[in-house]
């Protein structure tokens, strides 16, 4: 073998041993980021998740408002990422209690009666007004002592959380907004934003106030984050102040 050849032998295997050498970084490093977000979803591989589905408030029929579909879709892929499966059930027919698996409740107490049940369970301090009179109190959200009205179209508001509970292996992720369009924004926010939220939060619990803008042009996806509220989302109202008594005649 001339010195030619051998050159050629040695460039090619040195070629090889980079590649693999890439290729197992590039899976270390995938596989790495694919636990964190096992352990952030509470989805190890094969695990199931439940889907749970609220209802068009708006019609007659029982019936899934469009947006909420998209949301449910976005939230299977994230699913599927986990290599877990999916359970989806309607809100009126859930009857169980929640840490057994991984949760993902989409929409607000109104359109969700599980919803409303997390929200007095594990975050008492949130208030959000399911009355459709008057109109500009419709839909408010009350979080500690802070309120934020639905200006529809414009300003709208979710929440959006994380919630563990001790002894209770799997979180309950709620998507909690004023319309259907936010709760789609706050499961993509969800999936944009996981590594981060993971990175912060850890498999902790988190309560995040996000304001969707001009959904009306923009869709779901033009989104602030308005505030961490999880303290005051998971403590008590405050009570709502005295009024004032009227001063005594002479």
């Amino acid at each position: 073998m001339n010195d030619d050849v051998r050159n050629i032998v040695l460039g090619l295997v040195a070629t090889a041993i980079s590649a693999s050498l890439g290729w197992l970084a590039r899976t270390c490093l995938w596989r790495r980021r694919l636990r964190r977000e096992q352990a952030f979803f509470g989805l190890p591989e094969h695990a199931e998740a439940l889907l749970v589905v609220n209802r068009d408030p708006a019609a007659t029929e029982p019936a899934v408002h469009r947006y909420d579909v998209f949301a449910l879709l976005e939230l299977s892929a994230l699913i599927k990422e986990c290599g877990a499966h999916a359970e989806v059930a309607t809100q009126d027919t859930v009857r169980q209690g929640f840490g057994e698996r991984t949760e993902f409740c989409v929409g607000g107490p109104a359109s969700n009666r599980r919803t409303a049940a997390h929200l007095s369970a594990m975050l008492p301090g949130v208030r959000i007004t399911t009355a459709s009179e008057p109109v500009a109190e419709r839909a408010k959200f009350r979080i500690g002592a802070e309120r934020y009205p639905m200006e529809r179209g414009v300003a709208e508001y979710v929440l959006l959380a994380r919630v563990t509970t001790e002894g209770r292996a799997r979180p309950v992720f709620l998507f909690c907004g004023q319309s259907a369009i936010t709760n789609q924004a706050a499961t993509r926010y969800l999936a944009r934003h996981h590594a981060r939220l993971a990175r912060t939060y850890g498999d902790g619990t988190f309560v995040l106030l996000l304001k969707v803008l001009n959904s009306q042009a923009y869709g779901p996806d033009v989104v602030e984050l308005v505030a961490d509220v999880t303290r005051a989302a998971r403590g008590p109202l405050p009570e709502p102040e005295a009024e004032p008594e009227p001063a005594a005649s002479a």
